[in-house]
């Protein structure tokens, strides 16, 4: 019955359902993870004040790309486009805060232990880059809301990564830790490339740009981090 009522659906109804559910995914991924570190005892308040402001800016994006979706769906497309403008410039303000947060948890040796820091290093700054790179492209892009809705959802699913990550055993991952991030985000790709064959019959040209952009970056990220330049910074760093 439910597959009769999707396919009676109109098309672009049908659209906006399938970004909010996936946007509610993404964000239930997140709690998930990071409340499962936190009941396994492994995530703490004590921290430094930048950590939670790290935190707190990274899930408030969750909030934003979730209550986007949210107008949308429900037909408040003036809302949306009013929230958006705030949201363009929030997301430079998680450039600014992910790339020091980052290069203060080198340089006061707060990088997990089963992490080498040259590689945690640069898959962080990747994954705040390349996020960075895929939502303003996105809101550059809103007048095509094809291009727009799936190339936001890429950057939805790599900026997951930090909350998804622990739900993965990456202290016993050892040299193979680095995929076991790049993992979680497979489901939610396969899911959206499905979705596009299923109603479009061929996968958007916005999800081989945005999760052909992922994949490359995270192969990339070993050699990147392993490079002498890489290495003399990290040292530089962490002292």
């Amino acid at each position: 019955m439910a597959t009769v009522a999707e396919d009676r659906m109109h098309p672009l109804v049908r659209e906006r359902l399938f970004f909010f559910v996936m946007a509610l995914a993404i964000a239930a991924t997140v709690v998930t993870g990071f409340s499962f570190n936190l009941a396994m005892g492994r995530s703490t308040f004590a921290s430094p004040w930048w950590v939670h402001v790290h935190g707190l800016t990274f899930m408030g994006w969750m909030g934003i790309y979730l209550a986007q979706n949210y107008l949308i769906w429900s037909g408040q497309t003036a809302r949306h486009h009013r929230l958006g403008r705030i949201a363009a410039f929030y997301v430079c303000w998680m450039i600014a805060v992910g790339l020091t947060v980052n290069t203060l948890s080198a340089m006061n040796h707060r990088i997990p232990p089963f992490f080498q820091p040259n590689m945690f290093l640069v898959m962080d700054w990747t994954i705040v880059l390349l996020f960075a790179g895929l939502t303003l492209s996105g809101v550059r892009l809103r007048g095509k809301t094809d291009w727009h809705r799936r190339l936001m959802l890429c950057g939805a699913i790599l900026i997951m990564t930090p909350g998804s990550a622990r739900l993965m055993p990456l202290p016993l991952m050892g040299t193979k830790v680095l995929w076991g991030i790049w993992a979680p985000m497979v489901p939610f790709m396969i899911a959206a490339a499905v979705y596009d064959l299923r109603t479009r019959g061929k996968v958007h040209p916005a999800y081989l740009w945005g999760f052909g952009a992922i994949c490359l970056a995270f192969a990339l990220i070993w050699p990147i981090a392993d490079s002498s330049p890489m290495l003399a910074l990290t040292h530089r760093l962490t002292g």
